[in-house]
């Protein structure tokens, strides 16, 4: 019975990871930084032969990576699959978010990536099977998303996979790394992020079951990137190949609709819990 960890497991994307791999017969670690909340799916979900594990750690912190690192490690039980999809927005724009809040992001959304990866790969290289997949955002691709540090930190997600998945060892040892890139996706990432999302079209949006299925068949089929929606792909390549000053009136900026000097100490980042 093959090994899956999906962090961010409690809700959402990382829900439907487990839905769909757990229907695929995998055994799943699910982690979230909310224990309580993965006690009821990690329950609902088929678990022949074993029950799932439960790993209740916030990935913002040394402490919390380093409770997956060990079972990413555990050579007695091996991981054959790593879904690294935590991760968050900050609650404000770049100038009025106190700089704590964006370290946080930052460290959920590349220092933890890094991390269980680094934990990840030298078992399944070792073993000669298993892949990676490392859930960024298709806002990865460009200045989609002003004033916030959101993009960036998905653009090195993608970046990071695509250079480590298709280095000489990796690729000789048969492990996959794949980036997923969604757009926006029915989730409460955006409530809890505190962006009002009543604005956008209907046809804009993605349900977490095709995001997890695309990403899967993805991984299967080899590919270094994900981009689940015929709309995401095309403003994909919109971002990746129209000259800047085309792609720029496009660009979303919550910043517009933030008042300025906001006190330092008064935001904090508003991750998923999961």
């Amino acid at each position: 019975m093959p090994t899956a960890v999906v962090t961010g497991a409690g809700t959402g994307i990382g829900l439907a990871f487990a839905e769909a791999l757990a229907s695929r017969g995998y055994h799943l670690v699910l982690v979230a930084r909310d224990g309580a909340r993965l006690g009821a799916p990690a329950a609902a979900l088929p678990a022949p032969g074993r029950p799932h594990q439960v790993i209740p750690a916030d990935l913002a912190t040394t402490a919390g990576c380093r409770a997956v690192e060990q079972r990413l490690a555990d050579a007695t039980d091996p991981v054959d699959l790593l879904v690294n999809n935590a991760g968050a927005a900050p609650s404000r724009p770049f100038p009025e978010n106190p700089v704590e809040a964006e370290e946080a992001v930052l460290d959920l959304n590349v220092r933890a990536v890094l991390r269980l990866t680094h934990a990840a790969l030298p078992g399944m290289m070792a073993r000669r099977s298993g892949g990676v997949l490392n859930v960024a955002s298709v806002a990865a691709l460009g200045p989609g998303w002003l004033a916030s540090t959101y993009p960036p930190s998905k653009s090195w997600v993608l970046a990071f996979t695509e250079s480590v998945g298709r280095s000489a060892p990796v690729r000789r040892a048969g492990v996959r790394m794949t980036a997923v890139l969604p757009g926006y996706t029915r989730t409460e990432f955006h409530r809890r992020a505190g962006i009002d999302a009543s604005e956008f079209p209907a046809w804009m949006w993605l349900s977490a079951t095709r995001v997890a299925a695309t990403a899967l068949r993805d991984l299967d089929r080899g590919r270094a990137v994900s981009i689940p929606g015929v709309r995401y792909r095309l403003a994909g390549w919109a971002f990746r190949h129209l000259p800047r000053p085309m792609v720029m009136p496009w660009c979303w900026d919550p910043s517009r609709r933030s008042g300025t000097g906001t006190a330092a100490g008064h935001h904090a980042d508003r991750r998923d819990p999961s």
